[in-house]
């Protein structure tokens, strides 16, 4: 697929939408549970009723506008309007803690803030709790936050394209949150691509199931469903029995989604599940690792190929992704998108030879124009010629595919060994009484460090934690190097995830560091 025109993309967000309305008006562009198709029309005149809304309730170009909620119709319409107001979205997910809004309301300044009280109870608790008052949203209504007097609105860039489209807060892996900028340019370039590579036309329907306060939710999978002219089907947040249900009823003919939720289904449906009825055409992974067992059995499940992909926030999100014409037997991330360049550099900045593991540095239309706030950080993450630092570790295949080894700042220094949490967590995933595991260093002293994994058991296998851990220890001797080895395996009813699926490690590593 030949690299995307960037002059050829519209300057706003909204203005993809404003397209297909023109283009098929009735053609369904949301689906929700219980109000059933919107077309691209009515979500274009939606569009519209929210910009003068935000107008009338002061919102200024360059101003921050803070959506706390889960997918919904409201919270599309609201994320088009605001780019269409020259002002940049914060989407935060509900399911936050009130000290997690807090401090991203406070850092990112934003002069209003909307609560999907609609269709999120975490919404409206969140609205209710900071005063905010019930107003007429397109579908329904939302809850609206008091003025913020101090906000000062940032400059509005004289390129719209160029313009901040979205403010997204990541923890990345220190735990504490950064604000990534991304334009309508990077944003929409990453929609298109996406769109291009799954093949989609406007009779696809996708399934809009990941949260849309993620950069993965928001842009490979709504903006890119939608610029697409598709129907994206949403629902506020993931449950195996759901997902099932739309499989069934809805006619799904796209699915993307992170590997804990497809190992969700699995763990719903059991061993002995039989292949599903289904009408899939695509299907996806991205957003954490993917195993090979876990690979094969969605699968067989599905009876079609799991397609695997990588990226981050900073790079809007997609870096690379796996050829839909060739699916790949491996966990290969696959090849740089169009447009986009991929390195493997040693510590001194270098390529490192095929085959050998390094830093995966990225360049492109995709990548953020910086952290908000923090040009420090900006500084130490952007490399001379617009290279973005990922601070993954990677290493690339014979044919040039791309395959992560793990996160830099994971690494483990076991006995002047270095071990990778990813290899380790591969291996504990391929066992049948392990849903999923989260591997981190503790400090033992002297610059050395011990291997400490988390598992969460399968439910079959959950009853005796110390009989499944002697199990996991002598499963993963036989498997592993001694040094690789976890010096201690602690089985958890669930390990910590955002509302992505993502395992939040910070807090593991912190739980390492107590005594075990």
């Amino acid at each position: 697929m030949a690299d995307v025109d960037l002059a050829a993309l519209p300057s706003r967000l909204a203005y993809a939408i404003a397209a297909q309305a023109r283009r098929a008006p009735a053609s369904p562009a949301l689906r929700e549970p219980d109000r059933g198709d919107i077309g691209y029309g009515d979500l274009w005149h939606a569009i519209e009723s929210v910009a003068g809304q935000l107008r009338a309730l002061g919102v200024r170009p360059g101003d921050r506008v803070m959506a706390v909620g889960e997918n919904c119709a409201n919270l599309v319409a609201l994320i088009f309007a605001t780019g269409l107001c020259d002002a940049w979205i914060v989407n935060v997910n509900a399911r936050l803690s009130a000290r997690e809004i807090a401090s991203i309301r406070e850092h990112s300044g934003a002069r209003r803030v909307f609560y999907t009280a609609d269709i999120s109870p975490d919404a409206r608790a969140h609205g209710e709790r900071d005063g905010a008052v019930p107003a007429q949203a397109p579908f329904g209504q939302w809850l609206v936050g008091a003025v913020n007097d101090d906000c000062a609105p940032e400059p509005v860039h004289a390129d719209g394209a160029l313009q901040p489209a979205a403010l997204i807060y990541t923890t990345g892996t220190t735990g504490q949150p950064k604000g990534v900028l991304l334009s309508h340019r990077t944003l929409l370039y990453v929609a298109t691509v996406s769109g291009r590579l799954r093949g989609l036309v406007p009779t696809d329907r996708a399934y809009g199931v990941l949260p849309i306060a993620h950069v993965y939710g928001l842009a490979s999978v709504m903006l890119g469903t939608l610029n697409a002219g598709a129907c994206l089907v949403l629902a506020p947040r993931f449950s195996a029995p759901a997902l099932l249900r739309a499989l069934r009823e809805e006619r799904l003919t796209i699915l993307q989604g992170v590997p804990a939720m497809y190992a969700r289904v699995l763990e719903q449906l059991g061993p002995d599940a039989s292949p599903l009825p289904n009408s899939l055409r695509f299907a996806y992974a991205g957003g954490s690792p993917l195993t090979p067992g876990l690979k094969a059995a969605v699968e067989r499940l599905l009876g079609v190929a799991l397609h695997n992909g990588y990226g981050m926030t900073e790079s809007g999100p997609t870096i690379c992704q796996t050829d839909l014409a060739a699916p790949r037997n491996d966990t290969s991330v696959g090849h740089p998108i169009p447009g986009v360049a991929v390195r493997v550099v040693d510590a001194a900045g270098a390529d490192v030879p095929v085959g050998e593991p390094g830093e995966i540095r990225v360049r492109g239309p995709n990548v953020m124009l910086g952290y908000y706030r923090d040009p420090a950080l900006t500084a130490a993450t952007m490399h001379p010629g617009g290279w973005l630092n990922t601070g993954d570790m990677g290493r690339l295949g014979p044919d040039g595919a791309l395959f992560i080894v793990g996160r830099t700042k994971e690494l483990i220094i076991r006995s002047g060994f270095n071990v990778y949490p990813l290899e380790v967590e591969t291996v504990l995933n391929a066992h049948p009484a392990v849903t999923q595991s989260a591997v981190v260093g503790r400090t033992c002293g002297d610059g050395n460090e011990e291997v400490i994994a988390f598992v969460e058991a399968a439910p079959r296998h959950a009853a005796d934690p110390a009989a499944l851990v002697a199990e996991l220890t002598t499963y993963l001797g036989g498997a592993l190097a001694p040094y690789k080895c976890p010096a201690h395996i602690v089985v958890l009813p669930a390990l910590p995830a955002a509302a992505t699926g993502k395992i939040l490690k910070g807090r593991l590593r912190d739980l390492a560091m107590q005594p075990l």
